[in-house]
């Protein structure tokens, strides 16, 4: 990997494949969504390379974060050792998909859910419902709402939204890069700063 492209895009000289620098989000658009989490004990869904993680973990009482590829965890752990914030976050190697991995989880306050939506293809169309990220991107927010309101989820920017018409009241956010549409993050609970579409853009 470059180490000039991982720095800017994640700020540091991190450990990074193709794959966690492609799902990784930029440090900037991280930020952002980590600052609704201040003091907060927060659940991480999909850890991937760690970069959001230190932004959760620069501002919340505690991180705990779930990821089920153990070379993921590894470079996760040696990133918020990078960032002096290991003691801020507890790593739980597992399938966040298995029951057994929500019955030993300790409560928490607040959810970041970042699931792996990188399939691509000419063929391939993103859906929300019956959604095709991995874990199931609308299977994993029901099953996050039965542990904290308190939800942050990222999904890509081609959705039809109509598919978010039957979630809680939520905001829905689009993250812009200069003027490509990069992510959409949706804010339920007390992440929400209002009701219905907001914009975020850096570049």
């Amino acid at each position: 990997m470059d180490g000039a492209a991982i720095f800017a895009k994640f700020g540091q000289d991190y450990l990074a494949t193709e794959r966690t620098f492609t799902m990784g989000i930029d440090r900037r658009f991280a930020t952002e969504i980590a600052r609704r989490f201040y003091g907060r004990h927060v659940l991480e869904t999909c850890t991937g390379g760690g970069f959001t993680t230190v932004a959760l973990a620069e501002v919340a009482a505690h991180v705990l974060t779930v990821e089920i590829e153990p070379a993921h965890q590894l470079q996760a752990k040696h990133n918020l050792a990078i960032a002096g914030l290991s003691d801020r976050a507890t790593f739980v190697l597992a399938d966040i998909t298995d029951e057994e991995t929500w019955r030993r989880l300790p409560p928490m306050d607040a959810a970041f859910l970042d699931p792996d939506w990188a399939v691509t293809g000419p063929d391939h169309v993103h859906r929300f419902v019956n959604s095709t990220t991995q874990p199931p991107a609308d299977a994993l927010l029901r099953r996050t709402f039965s542990v904290t309101p308190n939800v942050a989820l990222i999904l890509p920017p081609a959705l039809n939204v109509r598919e978010f018409d039957n979630l809680p009241a939520h905001e829905r956010q689009k993250l812009y890069m200069g003027q490509s549409h990069e992510l959409y993050c949706l804010y339920f609970g007390e992440l929400a700063i209002s009701v219905g579409d907001t914009e975020f853009r850096v570049g």
